[in-house]
């Protein structure tokens, strides 16, 4: 049973921009952990591969319907995989706790870019027949 689902644009521009500026090291390392950073950092287009992290991160806050707010912060959610793998999800801390109090067993997530635009979309489900 579907429980939450959320979508998120990223501009791949404005992330290219945030990335420029001098207080980039503090956007990054405030808002992504130190494995996606590192899985980030190695490709040839960082600025496609941390917006879309970015926008999984938003799909899935507004999958739980939560926003970053009430304790959850974007390092909470872990977007794992690389290039040519799927992406998961990993919450921690408030994040996994919401998803816990909803029933929330599977998060499935879906990310996709073009020069432009990084997508995400995140759905939030409760597998378990106990409805």
């Amino acid at each position: 049973m579907i429980v939450g689902v959320g979508i998120d644009l990223v501009s791949v521009a404005r992330m290219k921009k945030i990335l420029g500026q001098a207080w980039a090291r503090r956007f990054v390392e405030r808002v992504f952990t130190p494995q996606e950073i590192a899985q980030c950092s190695k490709t040839l287009k960082p600025e496609e591969r941390f917006a879309g992290k970015f926008a999984a991160k938003e799909a899935a806050v507004k999958a739980l319907g939560t926003g970053f707010s009430g304790g959850i912060s974007p390092k909470q959610i872990m977007i794992t995989g690389g290039v040519g793998q799927n992406p998961c999800i990993v919450l921690s801390s408030m994040a996994g706790k919401v998803a816990e109090s909803m029933g929330i067993d599977n998060i499935v997530v879906s990310i996709s870019h073009t020069d432009g635009i990084a997508s995400a979309i995140a759905i939030m489900e409760k597998t378990s027949r106990n409805f």
